[in-house]
């Protein structure tokens, strides 16, 4: 007796799919259904992962990594990405630094004190801003700042400004559903408690949606970081290390990747013994690699960021 009644009940799933066989046949389908959904899905990601790493990683070396491509030129097994990866990173961190603090206070705006007309237009123009194209960024980038410094100005500073147009409205978007996640329960006991409904929205709603906050930030820098288009336009192209944002042109890996593949193969000489003819296609692939290396290493440090603010239980 004792067995029978610790015994583990049948969950309500069980008892319905042993009772109609119709269903559990539905179930089965269902279940096959979508795992195989899943795995055509992973297939593309697989593939191009593959792909990249196949080709790239031949090419991905300490020297490769560290050097630019300053006096190299023809076929020479020389240059690096260096000055891609400083450019990249420079120039998508001070988009986010444009981006996240008006995108965060936009969707605060929304979901805590959006109401009428204003609250109804600013909804209407980020869905009309989501679905921009890149290099409409970057003519708008362009054309505002030919305005105050003259025609033909390339700049890192201004490559930011084209990316942060693009960052806004999904900062905006992922930051605003995020926060309507936050249950109106807790914001009506801070109330209950005198809090002031700033404060609430800092110290409760903010803290409460940090995590997702993080993760829509990362995938608005995952949607920016390898466009080409709005950066070949203002930010121009450079062989060499520039480190300011507000002085020269920068280059980053996207259009890295996007001149180096285009300059197509080498015409090397029959008795040119250093001259490699497809090294501008394997200099592409080992910068594609490191793009993809990047994204990952910034995902894997919005998870740890968000787990580490992420509201502890008893807190």
């Amino acid at each position: 007796m004792a067995t029978d009644r610790t015994a583990v009940r049948p969950s309500t799933r069980d008892l319905l799919t042993r009772a109609d066989p119709r269903r559990r046949l539905t179930d089965r389908l269902m279940t096959v259904v979508i795992s195989s959904a899943f795995l055509v899905a992973l297939i593309p990601l697989v593939s191009v992962v593959w792909t990249v790493v196949a080709n790239g990683m031949d090419r991905m070396s300490p020297y490769f990594l560290t050097v630019s491509m300053r006096g190299v030129f023809g076929g020479l097994d020389a240059g690096g990405i260096y000055h891609a990866i400083v450019g990249t990173l420079l120039i998508t961190g001070f988009a986010a630094l444009i981006s996240v603090p008006i995108g965060v206070l936009t969707a605060v705006y929304l979901v805590e004190y959006g109401r009428g007309p204003l609250a109804r237009a600013v909804t209407f123009f980020v869905d009309v801003m989501t679905g921009i194209p890149s290099i409409v960024a970057g003519l708008f980038a362009y054309s505002l700042f030919a305005l105050i410094l003259g025609p033909g100005v390339r700049l890192g500073a201004v490559g930011s400004v084209a990316l942060s147009v693009l960052m806004i409205p999904v900062v905006v978007r992922s930051c605003e559903e995020m926060l309507r996640l936050v249950p109106n329960e807790l914001r009506e006991a801070s109330y209950a408690l005198g809090v002031p409904k700033w404060l609430t929205i800092i110290k409760v709603v903010l803290r409460t949606s940090i995590a997702g906050i993080v993760t829509g930030v990362m995938l608005a820098v995952a949607r920016v970081i390898g466009e080409t288009a709005p950066l070949l336009i203002v930010a121009g192209v450079v062989d060499s290390i520039n480190t300011n944002l507000f002085e020269g042109r920068m280059m980053t890996l996207p259009v890295y990747v996007f001149r180096q593949y285009s300059q197509g193969l080498v015409p090397c000489a029959p008795d040119a013994v250093d001259c490699i003819a497809t090294i501008n296609f394997d200099r592409a692939w080992g910068a594609a690699l490191a793009l993809i290396a990047i994204v990952m290493l910034l995902n894997l440090a919005a998870r740890l960021i968000a787990k580490y603010f992420a509201p502890k239980a008893g807190h």
